[in-house]
């Protein structure tokens, strides 16, 4: 009996051994099968993420798009500033042939040279104008040009820019709390924009021949007010008066020659009458002043008889630019944009302009049909 047991129990031990390396064995067999199984979802995980990375989303796109305009910019930016200045001149030159002499090297080339001192009056719209006291919305902005120049604040706050470049209704002068005041110098009135020239191509002209600063004079006004009130406020006819006999003094007795543009046509009339017309009312200067300080006056587009826009501009706003604009977006200027209504605050701004009634046309039925 004892061996009996002997043998089952070796043969247990025996089955017992069997079973557990078969388990042993499902057990390796399970954990290879998970190894496989996490390695395919790891595979997986990677593909879905090369997927991604490799889609063109629309961030990208405007980044790429920006990136793109910002490299042509600053290219562009390199190559202007490294070309040489003559450059431009010189591929004209190429397409066109030879370019003609400016006038003021002509001049030179004749042998003119400075004698009588030019006075440039410029016409209206054209000189800047310039904050030295505003409101809170005007915080940083003072001597700065709120008209002429990049009009930056047209479009930065245009309420706070409409609301300082409008007179008081009651006194044509300003509004409490605002001084807007005309630049001084050449600079006031020798680019209207960039790129809009107005008098600097004659200046530049007159200084190939020899003129300076010292005698050429901006005749600078504020034009929104009236023709008086430049005098009352600014006492502007005073500092022509000045400036005039000063250049007149300077340069040999040499009297000016002065040159008025547009409304500065009508202003320099005024100056004239004002000049000779006795204190406190006028200049006091005598009726020869302008006979003994004046060469001549050579008028560049004097509007005499008025100009038919000034009444379209009082009424409506509508002028011939309005009118192209009209042309090529219409609708565009009566829609409310950014709050702001285009044609009426305009209407509303320039209203309040005296010297826009200066500009209304003259002469009635002398001047038409009945």
């Amino acid at each position: 009996m004892a061996t009996i047991r002997r043998r089952k129990a070796a043969e247990n031990s025996e089955i017992s051994k069997e079973e557990e390396e078969e388990e042993h064995k499902d057990e390796e067999e399970s954990d290879d099968k998970k190894k496989q199984q996490t390695g395919k979802v790891h595979k997986a995980k990677k593909k879905s993420e090369d997927k991604n990375k490799n889609k063109w989303s629309c961030v990208d796109s405007c980044c790429w798009f920006i990136g793109c305009i910002c490299t042509v910019w600053w290219v562009l930016l390199f190559l202007y500033n490294a070309m040489p200045a003559s450059f431009p001149q010189y591929v004209t030159e190429a397409i066109t042939g030879p370019l003609p002499d400016p006038p003021g090297i002509k001049l030179k080339k004749e042998g003119v040279s400075v004698k009588h001192p030019v006075v440039f009056v410029p016409g209206i719209v054209t000189g800047g104008l310039e904050l030295w006291e505003g409101h809170h919305c005007a915080d940083g902005l003072f001597r700065k040009r709120l008209w002429g120049g990049t009009f930056g604040e047209v479009y930065k706050r245009p309420f706070c820019w409409m609301e300082h470049m409008s007179l008081d209704n009651e006194t044509g002068l300003d509004p409490s709390g605002i001084r807007v005041r005309p630049v001084t110098g050449l600079v006031a009135a020798d680019y209207f924009a960039p790129g809009y020239f107005v008098w600097a191509v004659l200046i530049a002209n007159l200084a190939r021949v020899g003129y300076e600063e010292k005698n050429m004079y901006m005749a600078a006004y504020d034009w929104r007010i009236s023709f008086q009130n430049t005098e009352v406020r600014d006492q502007t006819l005073s500092r022509i008066k000045s400036n005039i006999e000063l250049m007149v003094a300077t340069n040999g007795g040499n009297k000016a020659v002065i040159l008025p543009h547009s409304m500065g046509v009508l202003y320099f009339l005024h100056f004239m009458k004002w000049v000779e017309a006795p204190a406190p009312m006028g200049g006091g200067g005598g009726p020869d002043w302008c006979a003994k300080h004046i060469k001549a006056v050579m008028n560049i587009g004097g509007p005499f008889l008025g100009v038919p826009k000034a009444v379209a501009g009082l009424f409506s706003s509508e002028a011939k630019d309005v009118a192209v604009a009209r042309a090529i977006a219409p609708g565009f200027l009566d829609n409310d944009i950014f709050r702001l209504q285009t044609l009426q605050h305009a209407m509303k701004m320039t209203r309040t302009w005296d010297s826009t009634m200066s500009m209304i046309p003259k002469g009635g039925h002398d001047m038409g049909s009945s």
